[in-house]
């Protein structure tokens, strides 16, 4: 990251990285349930200095505050809040959103609200829709039940192997990159991952609510982005989504299962084209574009 700011929100201190301090155009970009914001590094490089890459960490993860109010804070309605403190924040009126996982959850639900709905400019939601496959739910709700400890960090980074294969990392370097980036040492010194362990109270304390109500009322333009193998995302819940919602762009991103990190050039690439449409482009960008088929589909 370029810069690093942090918004108080009541007691808690929000973290959030900043790409390209000096750019032009801003947008949101968040991050999923065991994540944070610097998941965007590859993302923002990719996207290029042209715009101002905002990534939050969610409360009780990364540099933000632990909550000692889990039941409270680690719930969808207060990420909201927090949302629209970043926005305000920064003096965006309106942004576009990119979000992966809870980050795509927490972006339509903020558009589909009232005090939301004017505020994305463009919606993008990484392997995230109205209905998720619910024994993977189940799965990430146990994957809380026991935190992580281990002594070497080899075990830590093949843990990571296991618990994030669907990220379609490319290589060893990759792993510990990640590894590095997520991990935390306990005071006895052994080594566990970077969020609260409460986070997972989320699906307990969260109500259940008709995502399909709220993705009916979206009225900004929208993008989905499936990873190709998606434990969470199905090719039958796209195909309702874009039945809803007909002008929703879409990209199936090969080799990833849940979730894509979008740091690859054919996945960073389309979303680049969503986020400025043609006629804001530059023209070398337009006629780049034209050639390489980039922005459609």
């Amino acid at each position: 990251m370029d810069a690093l700011t942090f918004v108080r929100v009541r007691e808690l201190d929000v973290a959030v990285r900043i790409w390209h301090p000096e750019a032009p155009r801003s947008l949101i970009a968040w991050h999923g349930l065991t994540c944070h914001g610097g998941d965007f590094a590859g993302f923002a490089r990719l996207l290029g200095p042209g715009w101002r890459v905002l990534a939050p960490d969610t409360p009780g993860r990364g540099l933000s505050s632990w909550s000692l109010y889990p039941a409270h804070d680690y719930r969808h309605d207060h990420y909201m809040t927090i949302a629209l403190a970043v926005l305000d924040h920064f003096d965006l009126p309106r942004a576009p959103w990119v979000g992966t996982s809870m980050g795509g959850l927490l972006g339509l639900l903020l558009a589909a609200a009232p005090a939301g709905a004017g505020r994305i400019e463009r919606l993008v939601l990484n392997d995230v829709g109205p209905k998720l496959a619910p024994g993977r739910l189940a799965a990430l709700a146990g994957h809380f039940a026991v935190p992580l400890r281990v002594w070497r960090f080899d075990d830590l980074v093949a843990e990571l192997r296991r618990l994030y294969a669907g990220f379609g990392v490319q290589d060893e370097a990759g792993w510990r990159r990640l590894a590095l980036e997520s991990a935390r040492r306990l005071p006895d010194g052994s080594w566990t991952l970077h969020y609260d362990p409460r986070i997972g109270e989320q699906f307990i304390h969260d109500s259940p609510r008709d995502l399909w109500a709220d993705w009916r009322a979206l009225r900004c333009p929208l993008m989905v982005v499936r990873g190709a193998d998606s434990s969470l995302l199905d090719a039958d819940t796209v195909a309702r989504m874009r039945a809803l919602q007909p002008d929703m762009r879409y990209l199936e991103a090969v080799g990833c299962g849940h979730a894509p990190m979008l740091d690859r050039p054919g996945q960073v690439r389309p979303i680049a084209d969503f986020l400025a449409p043609a006629a804001r482009r530059p023209w070398w960008r337009r006629g780049l574009a034209r050639l390489s088929g980039a922005g459609h589909g």
